[in-house]
């Protein structure tokens, strides 16, 4: 994660030869971790003088835009979540209007917002008030004006919030430079001041952004403007990125902890006993001195204490387990007392993992399948509503508790939405996941979606249910997807209803377009026959049995050489 944008900010507005200023203006900057995770918000908002209520839409506008934003999943993408609040404002206004203002053509207003986070400045806009790029003298506008011409003389406004119960923004999104300049007008200053003389006065003071509002608002007053006028400059200071060691020394602010042994007593947490290690963990059960509740503690191997992607990923999954809160995904605790070493703390689980458990029942019911995969799929659908992707679901990954409760665990390969808009220094993997169960679009370089994730999950319901996996040893690279052949659930367990074995081609289609597109739609499909599928018999051989398929090809092939040879010589 990124230090987050540091900024200067000027404004003026005035009502200008109105009776009343119907214009609202603002910048939020949060504090830390908001600030690096969420970025910066700033937005101007003009009410439609039309209205009664013109100065509460554009104030509703910028206000809850500026405070909404923040209140939305760390997770989200900022295109995801500013829609989400958008769409909020516009859905009030427009009620309001429909209920208060009716008389008086409701709560409308143009909205032009922006958020800066990680070098990049995400536009949204809906209106025709505007935002500007001021860069190395030349200025650019980053929005375009939503009017409608009726005549020569004659236009109105097309687009803004309250019109209607549906609302089209525009967004864009644009890399960001120390040194930029951000200039927000209504269009009583655009209107009546130019582009370039908008630049020229805000280069004229580079050191008094105040200043240069009031002037530039001064010139479109005195430009005959008969409309509210605001200006807002933000200056981007440092947009928001860091150098290397930056932030390898964050990642590696806490030391690596000692080994630990049973009796031992890390930060407030005596060591019970090790459950499990490998090169890149340890697993110890440990008890919280303080509550005496039984808790997992996970630390990161030594050998991989100079790794800044191992670091990285490490505290990754941590941050993403405090988020995604649902009883099939495993909690991860907050930890009570100051940590001195770097290890995160989660929930005791008592039973068995997925895979140990297929192992103890190689032929399971149907019914004993589904009630596993519903539950992984509820755990799935926690991390799709955040906008995350888990992309390392296998067997290992599900542990499966004394009452049979089903958990996701091990959130290190996550790829989250919100965390992909922030540009850092360590490049991570792309490939994370395990094969057999990756999706094949890992290997062709494409993004990965939550069609990814049901990917997997079928495949884990397919050896479930075969004891076998659908793709063989799985894709390995580009090469093995085009080579692969997928074998029908029916070869390897006959006795298998042809519609469920239907759902789990559907669910690992080599094509993601061809896949489910929700957790609910496969999970559906598992319990009862979807009139969709095509009876299994009345399919070409080649999806039935793509080897008998190619071994009958390959013997007719042979026939039809022997007859020509037997031909030629005769």
């Amino acid at each position: 994660m990124a230090n987050g944008p540091k900024i200067t900010i000027g404004q003026h507005s005035k009502a200008g030869r109105k009776a009343r200023n119907d214009d609202s203006y603002g910048v939020l900057i949060p504090d830390p971790p908001q600030l690096e995770t969420k970025g910066i918000a700033m937005a101007i908002a003009d009410g439609v003088s039309s209205s009664e209520a013109a100065k509460e839409a554009s104030e509703s506008c910028v206000k809850t835009f500026l405070t909404d934003y923040y209140c939305t999943h760390e997770s989200w993408a900022v295109k995801t979540s500013v829609g989400r609040v958008l769409t909020s404002i516009n859905s009030w206004l427009y009620g309001q209007g429909q209920t208060q203002y009716l008389s008086d053509r409701g709560m409308v207003s143009t909205f032009s917002g922006l958020v800066l986070k990680a070098a990049a400045a995400h536009v949204f806009h809906a209106g025709d008030s505007r935002i500007y790029l001021l860069r190395d003298g030349a200025i650019e506008p980053l929005t375009a004006d939503h009017r409608a011409r009726v005549s020569r003389d004659s236009e109105y406004l097309s687009r803004a919030f309250g019109i209607g119960p549906n609302l089209d923004v525009d967004y864009s999104r644009r890399p960001v430079l120390a040194g930029d300049v951000l200039v927000f007008t209504t269009d009583g200053v655009h209107d009546f001041i130019s582009d370039g003389d908008i630049a020229a006065n805000i280069l004229a003071t580079p050191d008094d952004l105040d200043g240069a509002a009031r002037t530039i608002v001064a010139a479109a007053f005195e430009s005959g403007s008969p409309d509210n006028l605001t200006c807002q400059i933000v200056r981007v200071d440092e947009p928001g990125q860091e150098d290397r060691n930056t932030f390898y020394q964050r990642l590696s602010a806490l030391r690596f902890p000692p080994h630990l042994e049973p009796g031992m007593t890390l930060d407030g947490y005596r060591i019970e006993r090790e459950l499990h290690a490998s090169k890149r963990t340890q697993i110890y059960l440990a008890t919280d001195t303080g509550s005496g509740e039984a808790v997992v503690l996970k630390t990161p191997s030594v050998n991989y204490e100079d790794d800044p992607v191992y670091l990285e990923l490490f505290t990754r999954e941590e941050w993403v387990g405090k988020l995604v809160l649902s009883p099939h995904v495993l909690k991860v605790l907050e930890t009570p007392r100051k940590r001195n070493f770097l290890y995160y703390v989660t929930e005791h689980v008592e039973g068995q993992t997925l895979r140990q458990w297929m192992r103890d029942h190689p032929r399971p019911s149907l019914q004993e399948v589904r009630a596993i995969v519903e539950q992984i799929a509820a755990g799935l659908r926690a991390f799709h509503r955040r906008e995350m992707i888990h992309q390392d679901l296998k067997p290992e990954n599900i542990l499966i508790d004394r009452r049979g409760t089903v958990k996701i665990i091990d959130f290190g390969s996550t790829r989250v939405a919100g965390l992909a808009e922030v540009s850092t220094p360590i490049v991570l993997p792309e490939l994370l996941g395990t094969a057999g169960y990756v999706a094949p679009e890992y290997q062709l370089g494409e993004r990965a979606t939550n069609r990814s994730d049901i990917y997997s999950l079928g495949a884990i319901a397919y050896e479930m249910l075969t004891g076998k996996l659908p793709h063989g040893d799985g894709f390995t690279s580009a090469r093995a997807v085009q080579r692969l052949q997928f074998t029908p659930a029916t070869v390897h367990y006959p006795e298998l209803p042809a519609w469920v074995a239907a759902a789990l081609a559907k669910a690992v289609h080599r094509d993601p377009a061809q896949r489910y597109d929700a957790l609910t739609a496969f999970v559906t499909d598992l319990s009862r026959p979807n009139p969709a599928f095509k009876p299994f018999e009345a399919r070409p051989l080649l999806e039935r049995n793509p080897t008998a398929f190619w071994r009958g090809l390959a013997l007719l092939s042979l026939l039809i050489n022997l007859v020509l040879l037997i031909q030629l010589a005769g």
